[in-house]
């Protein structure tokens, strides 16, 4: 099996809520998502999806990823998609870096390997863990009364996580926190993630300020170094996220004692391989997981699903449903939040059929 074809295309992805908000005052109220369709020879097709989160966030933009691809791609033409390892391989010599570009290609050869096989994607990624696993609802920064109002709301949906967008000013992250926190429900869990918003100072005063607290602290500084310090200064759990994009550093989280729950974004590690490698290392540490990607929409919602639902179920702290925050539907078959709570297809590949209506043409094809 050759791959001939590699078609692209791109999506806008529109908020229900109309924007989302978090550190520094970034917001983004229409996600620029990118979708991946690969055609063999012997007529398979698969998909796959990356959707950075804006320009700003991470080393990723939209744009990028389909220079990129457009860089990478006439490369690819006649390799076996089913070699996963060897690909991938292939990927990092023929483009240094840019690990989000490589992503939707290889969730797409992950989707083409479960079709040819006759096997869903979790399968493959390892086996089914339960009927289902647990998510979690971000909460877009606003006011903290604004934030501690719509908690009743998504916990109606089924939510028990609540990831509270804070990395703003320290004593209105305080208020948030503290104001969200008298919402909560025995079972419910808070999580502050501040996506390196804090300064040192500032993310020192705030773990002081909460410390009576029962709340997980994210990813509160730029550097591994700033939040490896506030880490030493707080009890609270405490969670990586912007600073995990290998195993290297897992690695020394580990040997530091630097976490205790770390965020695997798919793109961010280059797709399903190497997330998987993140994924198996984190399991053989005893190290809980969120297993999640920056954004998107159905397609990286079941890949995410599929991963998520391969990870044994004591060391996933939770996923997510991107899908049910945007307005736009790009596949059938995806996976639906219900109480919750989501489980992956049991349906070959990803168990996904793109909308091709809202696809509409490419804006890029490799290949015959």
């Amino acid at each position: 099996m050759k791959i001939n074809r590699i078609d692209v295309y791109q999506v806008d992805l529109p908020l229900h809520e109309g924007d989302y908000n978090w550190s520094g005052g970034k917001t983004v109220s229409v996600f620029d998502s990118t979708i991946v369709g690969i055609t063999t020879d012997t007529g398979l097709q698969g998909y796959g999806e990356v959707c950075p989160l804006g320009p700003f966030y991470l080393p990723a933009y939209a744009a990028g990823v389909r220079s990129g691809i457009a860089e990478i791609g006439p490369h690819l033409i006649g390799h076996d998609p089913r070699e996963l390892e060897k690909l991938n391989l292939h990927m990092d010599v023929t483009l240094k870096g840019h690990p989000y570009v490589k992503s939707a290609i290889d969730i797409a050869c992950w989707d083409i390997l479960g079709k040819a096989s006759g096997l869903p994607v979790c399968t493959l990624l390892g086996g089914r863990y339960g009927e289902d696993h647990v998510l979690y609802r971000a909460i877009s920064q606003e006011s903290p009364d604004v934030m501690a109002s719509k908690v009743a709301g998504y916990r109606a949906e089924g939510y028990t996580r609540f990831q509270l967008k804070v990395g703003g000013d320290p004593d209105v992250d305080i208020e948030r926190i503290r104001t969200v926190s008298r919402e909560l429900l025995p079972g419910d869990k808070l999580i502050a993630d501040a996506n390196t918003g804090w300064l040192m100072h500032e993310a020192m005063r705030v773990v002081k300020a909460v410390s009576d607290i029962d709340v997980y602290i994210e990813q509160p500084c730029l550097t591994y170094e700033e939040c490896l310090s506030i880490r030493r200064h707080t009890h609270h759990p405490f969670v990586l996220d912007e600073n995990i994009d290998g195993l290297d550093v897992l690695l020394r989280g580990r040997a530091d004692l630097a976490m205790d729950v770390v965020n695997i974004k798919i793109s961010k590690f280059g797709g399903l391989t190497k997330a998987k490698q993140a994924r198996d290392l984190c399991a053989r540490l005893g190290i809980a997981m969120t297993i999640e990607d920056s954004w998107g929409g159905d397609v990286t919602t079941a890949a995410i699903a599929h991963l998520a639902h391969s990870t044994p179920t004591d060391l996933l702290f939770t996923s997510t449903d991107f899908n049910s925050y945007v307005t736009v539907s790009t596949a059938e078959g995806a996976p639906e939040r219900i109480n919750g709570r989501m489980k992956a297809s049991e349906e070959p590949g990803l168990g996904i059929k793109p909308r091709m209506d809202v696809l509409g043409d490419p804006v890029l094809s490799i290949g015959s």
